[in-house]
């Protein structure tokens, strides 16, 4: 069995506390709301899809930095 590298042992600690990992409800139903709006209108811009996600399901600066990394990376 091979031995963990330091970098294998950082990415296992970032993921343990991952807005994912959390398990939050609130972050879920942002993250499927969103989905659906972009599919529904892929002409709207993902900045103000975020923005109105991050208010609507009230969520923590935590995983509003989260969907800003993830989300506002795909906009063109």
């Amino acid at each position: 069995m091979k031995q963990p590298t330091a970098l294998t042992e950082k990415r296992y600690a970032m993921a343990e506390h991952s807005p994912l990992n959390i398990q939050s409800a609130k972050l879920k139903k942002a993250i499927v709301w969103m989905a659906e709006i972009i599919q529904d209108q892929p002409q709207k811009e993902r900045c103000s899809i975020l923005q109105e996600a991050e208010l609507r399901f009230d969520l923590t600066p935590l995983e509003c930095e989260f969907l800003n990394k993830h989300f506002t990376a795909q906009e063109s």
